[in-house]
């Protein structure tokens, strides 16, 4: 059985919808879910800073993540992306089959 993993990233609000459109057109993932208007708190360079995005939930296989990650340093306009893996412990056998489905490219 293949390793399926949830990933998160977040982003501009008004950059969420085409970095999710080159995700899966991409084939690194399968899906990709949009929770606009996440309110974001976080240090960055010795601040505290406060910010409107949107959080990306990706679904895919584990062996995907490394490219997956290198689609979206190349499309993400943040300097350091957020992209955390989730493992996906088990779930619908049919859902899971659909991801690989979705994910195989016959040009790797």
């Amino acid at each position: 059985m293949k390793d399926y993993v949830l990933v998160l990233t977040t982003c501009p609000e008004n950059e969420a919808d085409t970095l999710a459109q080159i995700l899966v057109a991409s084939k690194k993932c399968a899906c990709v879910n949009i929770l606009p208007k996440v309110q974001s708190i976080y240090h960055w360079k010795g601040e505290i800073e406060k910010g409107k995005e949107s959080l990306l939930l990706m679904k895919t296989e584990k062996a995907l993540t490394d490219k997956l990650w290198e689609v979206i340093k190349i499309n993400h306009s943040y300097d350091v992306p957020e992209f955390v893996i989730i493992p996906i412990l088990g779930g619908s056998d049919t859902y899971l089959s659909w991801i690989s489905e979705s994910v195989r490219d016959d040009s790797d």
